[in-house]
């Protein structure tokens, strides 16, 4: 039988579609593959693998029927994927990594889980992730800490690291994230895959999350671009409880280039590409990944772009992230802090949570009212840089896999990080303006560890972004290179 390991998401739909592969040869493949990587990696700490493979036998039969019936079946009949353990799965134990919800249950599932299980897929399990998705480091007390595949002393990032430790082991090819202050992104840079933030609305806020909300988005990771736009195609598109849905459907990242077979060749004529890896010298970046990301100028210039080192007003960025943040957390996670606070036996929330909280709780509405005049600052200078650029290009992660065993990196270059969130600027200043940005791979250290580029476009411009980051994929192939488990 084919090896269903490294196939793409695409791949692996069209054989189950054609009868060439069955469902649930594909489960039993994926829960071989967690069996023989997950002890290495930590990846996946919840399966549920009898009922997955009912499902999988269901939809076997479930082909057969649509066949003799002459029905089409959605597009990702009878693939597994496990999901992040911060997204509700219906029936299946969600923890968000918290000793607080380590039995949870949910009833429901979250938007971007069902609508994947509308488009076909069979729900494996949950992938590791840090405790309420706070910090790019995924650990836990309830699970542990999942560690880099190229190098099981490091880092995998986060809150997304279970997803991309399972893509690159190849437990699956793609996978459901979310990201606020670069959960998608990354952990896409430290495992040499793909992990795109969409614009605001294109996977709704729903209740009972902050149908409001603006700085988290769900989104997804894949090991190519194309995956992404498939899971793109199936997961966005506006829903009536959403109300900063983007009124456009799924089906416009269904496109043409990344079809099975298609006759692409890459080609970026004309693109207007700003690019500095530390936005001249706002960031911190170690040198390895600086010198890569600029490296990629070439590629870039070779298909037809003209680059320049030109960057939007970033200068208000941090003030709109930080006091933003701050108030989400009051809002996701302020009820859960105050009655683990009053808790007879102690508070079960690691301190990064409760200070990020507390901050929240300390806001004045002075601080929130110069948040949302510099908001709109941010915006119109990210209007106008757009005017003149298609694109802006830096890192996505300012240093290399760090080591495993600290929370998060300390210092870089040897400048002191004074907290968990100051050491991912390069991804939490983008978070800010609600631009779309993607991390693909971008090359290894001369020590092997994969590093990423950050591309980002205007709001609203996914399609467009999808398109840059596969032809810069199609011209490196970066994402062809697996770690040796």
């Amino acid at each position: 039988m084919t090896d269903l390991t490294w196939l793409s998401t695409r791949e692996l739909a069209a054989l189950i579609a054609d009868g060439e592969v069955s469902s649930q040869d594909a489960v039993e493949a994926h829960l071989a593959r967690i069996e023989e990587v997950n002890p290495t990696v930590n990846a996946i700490v919840t399966l549920d693998p009898e009922r997955s493979l009912d499902q999988a036998r269901a939809a076997d039969a479930r082909l057969v029927q649509a066949r003799r019936a002459g029905e089409v079946l959605p597009p990702l009949h009878g693939v597994p994927m496990t999901h992040k353990d911060t997204h509700d799965t219906a029936g299946m134990r969600t923890t968000l990594g918290s000793p607080v919800f380590a039995d949870r249950i949910p009833e429901t599932d979250d938007l971007i889980v069902a609508r994947l299980r509308a488009a076909g897929v069979i729900s494996t399990g949950k992938s590791n992730v840090p405790e309420f998705a706070a910090g790019a480091h995924t650990f836990n007390p309830i699970f542990g800490t999942t560690v880099n595949p190229y190098d099981p002393t490091k880092s995998v990032a986060g809150s997304s690291g279970g997803v991309g430790a399972a893509l690159a082991t190849g437990i699956q090819a793609s996978g459901d994230g979310s990201d606020m202050g670069g959960s998608l992104r990354t952990p896409a840079s430290f495992n040499n895959v793909v992990g795109m933030r969409p614009s605001n609305g294109r996977i709704p806020h729903t209740p009972p999350s902050n149908a409001w909300g603006w700085l988290a988005q769900k989104g997804f990771m894949a090991r190519t671009v194309g995956d992404v736009a498939l899971l793109m195609s199936v997961g966005a598109g506006p829903d009536p409880l959403g109300p900063c849905s983007v009124q456009e459907p799924g089906s416009i990242f269904d496109l043409p280039e990344f079809a099975l077979g298609a006759d692409y060749q890459p080609d970026l004529k004309g693109l207007r590409v700003g690019l500095s890896p530390d936005l001249r010298g706002m960031l911190q970046v170690e040198a390895e990944v600086s010198d890569t990301v600029q490296a990629s100028a070439e590629v870039f210039t070779a298909l037809g772009a003209l680059v320049d080192d030109g960057i939007p007003d970033l200068s208000e960025a941090d003030q709109v992230f930080g006091t933003q943040r701050a108030y989400d957390f009051v809002a996701y996670w302020g009820p859960v802090v105050r009655a683990e606070a009053a808790r007879p036996g102690g508070s079960r929330i690691k301190e990064a949570v409760i200070w990020n909280t507390q901050l929240g709780f300390d806001l004045r509405v002075e601080e929130l009212t110069a948040m949302d005049a510099a908001r709109g600052r941010l915006w119109a200078a990210t209007q106008d840089y757009f005017t003149t650029h298609d694109v802006l290009v830096l890192a996505t992660a300012q240093a290399l896999p760090f080591d495993a065993t600290m929370e998060y990196p300390d210092a870089i270059n040897g400048l002191p990080m004074e907290n968990y969130l100051e050491w991912m600027r390069a991804v939490t200043l983008i978070s800010a303006t609600g631009c779309p940005a993607i991390s693909v791979p971008g090359g290894f250290s001369a020590g092997g560890l994969p590093i990423g580029i950050q591309i980002v476009a205007a709001p609203g411009k996914d399609v467009e972004l999808l398109q840059v980051a596969h032809a810069f994929e199609a011209a490196t192939g970066h994402h062809l290179r697996h770690p040796e488990i």
